[in-house]
């Protein structure tokens, strides 16, 4: 993450490519990122599994998240108009606020529930980045750069993450990736790009919810619920019935370069 960083804001700066956009997204992804490096600290320090409390980690992807959407709605009050495909318009004024907030803090943590086999966060989220850097490339060239870059970095990752992993992500680079995808989609107001290139992560978000909102609703005499999945997130559910880690994260992988394809079409129908 360093490195990628680093490169996208040398770039944007020496070449004037919206550098003040640029930096935001850096700030975005580096608060998020030491945010899960703290978590990781503390899991280390203590040996357990137990790191910063959960509240205070979505307080933190909250504020952060407000202080960012503030930042802006200040600086583009435009932006509270949704850019929909086939030039459609949705103004939804204060509404934007809430939406940019929950956006931040959905996708930094649907990007660390992906975070659970060798390989799958850093390929997915490469592919997703390098799809939303050719969505918004022809209006925003130095967040193009910057998604280039982290999507390089996280290829780079995978030479020490790919099955049987050397080197895990852990919270440190999931949030950041999930941080930086957020922070890309909204200050490009590409959302719709976002949703669609960030599918998986969506589901696997949603697989999450299901599985505990299932077991709690199904909760009989004895306090033992049922399951809709044999394991969450839905990656694991694949792994409990019978596929191969491998196999799991090569097909997640055609997922997402299929979605990032959707986008690209409808990218181009639209400007057609």
């Amino acid at each position: 993450m360093p490195v990628a960083l680093i490169l996208s804001l040398a770039w944007a700066w020496i070449q004037n490519a919206q550098p003040i956009q640029v930096t935001a997204a850096v700030l975005l992804t580096s608060i998020l990122g030491f945010l899960g490096w703290l978590d990781d600290w503390q899991v280390l320090r203590k040996k357990s599994n137990k790191g910063l409390s959960a509240k205070l980690r979505l307080a933190i992807e909250l504020g952060s998240g407000a202080v960012f959407t503030l930042w802006l709605l200040a600086t583009n009050p435009d932006i509270s108009t949704l850019a929909l495909p086939f030039g459609l318009m949705v103004p939804i004024g204060i509404l934007f606020l809430f939406l940019a907030i929950f956006v931040v803090a959905a996708e930094s943590n649907a990007v660390n529930l992906t975070d659970g086999m060798d390989g799958l966060a850093a390929g997915t989220t490469a592919i997703a980045l390098f799809g939303l850097a050719q969505v918004i490339a022809p209006t925003h060239p130095g967040l193009m750069m910057f998604c280039a870059c982290i999507s390089g970095s996280c290829v780079g990752f995978l030479t020490h993450n790919h099955n049987p992993a050397r080197v895990f992500m852990g919270d440190t680079g999931s949030l950041a990736l999930g941080g930086a995808l957020a922070a890309v989609g909204l200050i490009s107001n590409s959302l719709w790009a976002l949703l669609i290139v960030s599918g998986l992560f969506l589901v696997e978000s949603l697989s999450v919810i299901a599985q505990v909102g299932y077991y709690k609703a199904t909760k009989g005499p004895d306090g033992v619920g049922k399951r809709l999945f044999k394991m969450s997130p839905i990656h694991h559910h694949f792994e409990q019935s019978g596929w191969s880690e491998s196999r799991v994260v090569a097909t997640f992988y055609a997922v997402v370069a299929g979605l990032v394809i959707v986008a690209l079409g409808l990218n181009q129908f639209a400007i057609r």
